[in-house]
């Protein structure tokens, strides 16, 4: 299961983050329990070397805010030699506990049987995917039943702050509205463009109107896989007035086919942002995600006072 420079391919990982010193350090934030399980992120799409490298973005910053976090990524269409398969990373994860604790009996240690599921799986999604999330059930299936599945990471605030960065980042929205920064680019309608079906199109529309709040622009969800959406959606913004559009893909980037938000930018005359990526409020709200399940109490944000 493992080799002499450390554990096998797929496996989970400690790693654990240096204590900051000085008089003003942050608060040390929590550790995950001992015995925990294993937080699997599972990746969509055809995986390449760049989805590898943001996942394991997005896992490092899930580390990074919970010191003694065991990570691996897992992908639904993985090939098991570079890119690990959900599945069979979840049949590495429940050996890997069972050879722990038969470690532990061998060395004389008083330990408990384990018991719970050996691992919590996060889908990489921003917004719910029916045909993904099967998927992903049946991986869990596949792998032995042995892990729970958390909900996708959207809607959250989280999400429309990396939406408005993003935006910004193509010049397309100003970055900071307090202090007037003008964009001659910036957009006055946004196209929230997603994938999944009419239920993934209303379930951006709600991370679309917090996008809304922070642009004061009118932003309409369409769905990149479903014919005429994007468009219909362009011409209902044009009519309501808005003469410079953008599209801002409501995805993170494994999950998109690959020339499908070039063809939705032609479609609709606009330019468009790029995917969510790993930006931070991502590798968050998958350890938000994991946190819930394995009941980890959220951290207080810096600076706040104790309860």
């Amino acid at each position: 299961m493992s080799s002499p420079t450390g554990p096998a391919s797929g496996l989970p990982v400690r790693m654990p983050r240096p204590r900051q010193s000085g008089r003003h350090r942050r608060p040390e934030p929590a550790a995950a329990p001992e015995g925990a399980p294993a937080l699997v992120l599972a990746v969509p799409g055809v995986p390449s070397a760049a989805i590898r490298s943001l996942a394991e973005e997005v896992v490092s910053i899930a580390r990074s805010e919970l010191p003694g976090l065991e990570a691996v990524i897992g992908f639904l269409e993985g090939d098991d030699v570079e890119f690990p398969s959900l599945a069979n990373v979840l049949k590495a994860v429940e050996t890997l506990r069972t050879e722990r604790y038969e470690l532990a009996l061998a060395a004389g240690r008083e330990v408990a049987a384990p018991t719970g599921p050996a691992a919590v799986v996060v889908p990489l999604l921003a917004g719910p995917d029916s045909a993904q999330t099967r998927r992903v059930r049946q991986a869990v299936m596949d792998g032995g039943n042995t892990a729970e599945l958390t909900d996708v990471l959207g809607p959250h605030p989280l999400l429309a702050e990396a939406l408005h960065v993003r935006l910004s980042e193509a010049g397309l929205a100003r970055a900071d509205r307090a202090r007037l920064f003008t964009v001659t680019t910036a957009a006055d309608g946004i196209i929230l463009a997603t994938v999944g079906g009419e239920e993934a199109v209303q379930a951006a529309g709600i991370t679309g109107m917090l996008l809304a709040a922070r642009l004061a622009v009118p932003v309409i969800a369409a769905a990149l896989d479903q014919e005429g959406s994007i468009a219909s959606v362009a011409e209902q913004l044009r009519a309501a007035g808005s003469e410079q559009l953008a599209l801002a893909p409501y995805l993170i980037g494994p999950e998109l086919a690959e020339g499908l938000l070039d063809e939705a930018s032609k479609e609709a005359g606009c330019a468009s942002a790029e995917p969510l990526g790993a930006y931070p409020a991502i590798g968050k709200l998958v350890l938000s995600q994991y946190s819930a399940a394995v009941g980890i109490p959220p951290q207080q944000p810096q600076g706040a006072p104790a309860s």
